[in-house]
């Protein structure tokens, strides 16, 4: 079967990478050693992956950000390239853009999105059909499953857990006023914080270290920590059982 490759000549590639059918490679590109390509990937120019890193088919690394005209979003012309770390997985169809930074031994998965000035640390996972928007930190351990939508201008913390189609969200002005601006702002869930499946944060919202936001709760208010919330909107009920702390795991 013929093989077809496009590689930029100044792409540097490593000891024992291997590349699928239909791969482009652009100018600047750094490969690790042991890098594995799949199938109809794109990696787009100055993009650096490192040793061991996974990228699965389809897979579209290092995109620039193009919005739309009528976008509020206000793009960097200049956005350093994306860095991910070693050992690495980018999965099948997933898109992570320019201007961010993975760390290493982290998962993202199938169909997964990583926009522009994302910063992620070690050990994370952000799960299949999980959107991660622009400007976001996630910290290391952090696990983020399939289908969460995380707001731009959000923070998560260390050893947080976001369950299925959780939803975020960073502005109260609902895309009018000016004053919007000023006060766009995506929740802080704290080291260990926990937020079932299918709860919303209103913007700005802080969920203190340790909460336990229930299945479907709104959470309106910051949080106390160590504290179970519940209900719509949420409330404390009580405390977090000692042996599910972080101090108390293995």
């Amino acid at each position: 079967m013929q093989v077809m490759q496009v590689i930029d000549p100044s792409a540097h590639l490593g000891e024992g990478v291997k590349l699928g059918n239909f791969v482009t490679i652009g100018a600047g590109v750094v490969l690790g050693d042991r890098v594995q390509v799949g199938n109809c990937v794109t990696i787009y120019p100055g993009t650096q992956l490192g040793e061991g890193v996974f990228v699965g088919d389809n897979a579209v690394v290092g995109k620039p950000p193009r919005p739309a005209k009528t976008s509020s979003v206000h793009v960097d012309p200049h956005l350093p390239p994306l860095v991910v770390g070693p050992r690495s997985t980018i999965g099948t169809g997933a898109v992570v853009y320019a201007g961010s930074r993975i760390g290493a031994d982290c998962l993202i998965a199938d169909q997964a999105f990583v926009r522009e000035g994302c910063t992620i640390g070690d050990a994370v996972i952000v799960g299949q059909g999980v959107c991660v928007e622009n400007q976001v930190l996630i910290g290391d351990y952090t696990k983020i499953q399939s289908g969460a939508y995380i707001t731009a201008y959000s923070t998560l913390e260390d050893h947080v857990f976001v369950a299925p189609m959780v939803t975020t969200t960073n502005d109260n002005f609902m895309g009018r006023t000016q004053a919007r601006f000023a006060q766009e702002k995506g929740p802080t869930m704290e080291r260990g914080a926990r937020v079932g499946g299918a709860a919303i944060t209103l913007p700005g919202v802080r969920i203190a270290q340790e909460s336990f936001i229930a299945t479907g709760a709104l959470v309106t208010k910051d949080t106390a920590p160590k504290m179970l919330y519940m209900g719509l909107p949420a409330k404390p009920v009580r405390p977090v059982p000692e042996a599910e702390l972080l101090e108390n795991q293995e």
